[in-house]
């Protein structure tokens, strides 16, 4: 399950902002983008999150996973489509190997929701 190393990978990018902040911010939500050409599970993705972020300074925070679709470009055609994972990966028009991925190899941090504290002295 490379779910796992790549959470632990998620984890230590997260952690070296976090530690670069004058005040370290509580982080409430992750928001990734996954494309599904890169199969990860989001699932287990989340699992994962859960589990390693428990007593850490990401406890309680919130992974929010957004797919993107594999969408290919057939130079042949002239037109996108969208093949079948693990199926069919030529254009189903002309038949031409799919060569230009547009879209579905995402895999990447959009945005960290956090509250910054603010202390009176």
């Amino acid at each position: 399950m490379h779910e796992t190393d790549m959470t632990k990978a998620l984890i230590l990018t997260v952690r070296d902002w976090w530690e670069a902040q004058p005040e370290r911010p509580q982080i409430s939500q992750i928001h990734l983008t996954v494309g599904r050409f890169t199969c990860v599970e989001p699932a287990s993705l989340q699992f994962a999150f859960e589990v390693q972020t428990q007593n850490s300074f990401l406890q309680g925070a919130k992974l929010v996973i957004r797919e993107t679709p594999l969408i290919a470009f057939c130079h042949r055609c002239q037109q996108e489509y969208q093949p079948e994972i693990g199926i069919q990966y030529a254009c189903p028009t002309c038949g031409s190997p799919m060569e230009d991925i547009r879209s579905g190899r995402e895999l990447k941090i959009e945005r960290i929701e956090y509250e910054q504290f603010n202390y009176m002295s």
